[in-house]
């Protein structure tokens, strides 16, 4: 079944402890903080000025807080989550994302901290793909490869905002026109970040197009249960529920085959620090200087489900995420370098965030055994993850 071009689900409502899945649409077919009323009050929304762009596009930030005091704070700008505030083990609540305190700072150097990413999440070999044959060409921003959409991907765009008061969520809304980076089609995307009572946010993404393309997106947090981004991230427990990883090239390129993770450090089926086998003799752990890979996720065709968690211990944070994509990528900060400020003073070292972006394959373009991003015109793009956060 092509996960993308997936049938409608029946309106039946599959009820979760933390959130009620929505049903999948068929695709054919001034720094005054302002307070916004919400119904019952259940979730409390602010809206304050976070900066001007450098070709002067005035960015808000919105603020988003529950009754238990999870806090997520975005910027319309790349749709950034700057902030994800949720109580340790002791009930005392930090932040637990990587970013900056400046929307300068996310102009010139951010490695995608916290942002939406497309048109096309990940990798595409060589910035070139063919639609009915047509060849597209795209940026090339990652060595020779085209990477997380280009070089104004959707991280770097100003997105326009709505809030949606009985929902306690925050609607973003972004046109990316007709060969925006190389891609084909008006490509109008919403996002919709949710956040609930039992402390999960939720992000749904919808996307329709007036000409043939292909999209893939993904959330790009690096998150850091300790709440203390001094410390490293290779204590942390990650579980995923995958029986099998996509093995890359020294460009980070699929190879083209699914490869079982068992006997490989790429088994998370059982959780396990994340620092187990990161440093074992391996090649796939040379080519991606760490975990730099998408996992191939179990029972594709049952919907939401959960796909991952993560736990670090000291603090008793428990992070489990839950999705309809096929994949997810495990990223390790492998390419924090103690060059980038942290927010919490310092900057931030080699591997103090990870990522759990869940997504299509990589160049799923250029690889037709993997599930299709082709998006037509009359259908609806949608797909949706939820991070909900607990202690233990």
């Amino acid at each position: 079944m092509n996960v993308l071009k997936r049938s409608f689900y029946c309106m039946t409502l599959l009820s979760f402890a933390y959130f009620n899945i929505q049903c999948k649409g068929e695709k054919k077919g001034d720094n005054t903080s302002e307070e916004m009323p919400q119904s019952k009050k259940m979730v409390t929304i602010s809206k304050a000025a976070f900066g001007v762009t450098a070709d002067s596009v005035q960015v808000d930030s919105y603020t988003l807080k529950n009754q238990q005091g999870m806090e997520v704070q975005i910027i319309t700008y790349g749709g950034i989550i700057t902030s994800l505030k949720v109580p340790n083990k002791a009930g005392v609540i930090e932040d637990v994302v990587l970013g900056f305190p400046t929307l300068a700072q996310y102009e010139k150097s951010s490695p995608y901290f916290g942002a939406l990413i497309g048109r096309y999440g990940n990798r595409i070999a060589k910035g070139k793909f063919s639609l009915d044959g047509t060849e597209y060409t795209l940026a090339t921003n990652n060595g020779p490869n085209h990477l997380h959409g280009g070089e104004k991907g959707f991280d770097k765009v100003v997105w326009s905002a709505e809030v949606l008061d009985d929902e306690g969520a925050l609607k973003l809304s972004y046109l990316s026109k007709d060969m925006e980076e190389g891609y084909p089609g008006n490509l109008k995307t919403i996002v919709t970040y949710t956040l609930t009572e039992d402390n999960a946010l939720e992000v749904f993404y919808e996307a329709t197009t007036d000409k043939k393309t292909i999209v893939n997106l993904t959330q790009h947090s690096y998150f850091n249960l300790s709440g203390d981004f001094s410390k490293t991230i290779l204590d942390h427990e990650i579980m995923i529920k995958a029986d099998a990883f996509i093995p890359v090239d020294k460009t980070l390129i699929p190879t083209g085959e699914l490869k079982e993770v068992a006997n490989t450090p790429f088994d998370f089926r059982t959780a396990k620090p994340i620092g187990q086998d990161i440093d074992v003799e391996n090649d796939q752990l040379k080519n991606g200087l760490g975990y730099d890979h998408c996992l191939v996720l179990n029972n594709q065709n049952q919907g939401i489900r959960l796909t991952a968690t993560a736990f670090d211990k000291a603090s008793g944070r428990f992070m489990e995420v839950f999705s309809d994509e096929p994949g997810i990528q495990l990223y390790t900060g492998n390419f924090l370098d103690g060059t980038l400020p942290s927010k919490q003073g310092g900057t931030y070292a080699y591997r103090t965030g990870f990522c759990l972006e869940t997504q299509h394959y990589p160049d799923s373009p250029n690889q037709k055994k993997f599930p299709s991003v082709v998006l037509d015109p009359g259908e609806t793009y949608k797909t949706k993850t939820s991070f909900k956060f607990s202690t233990k």
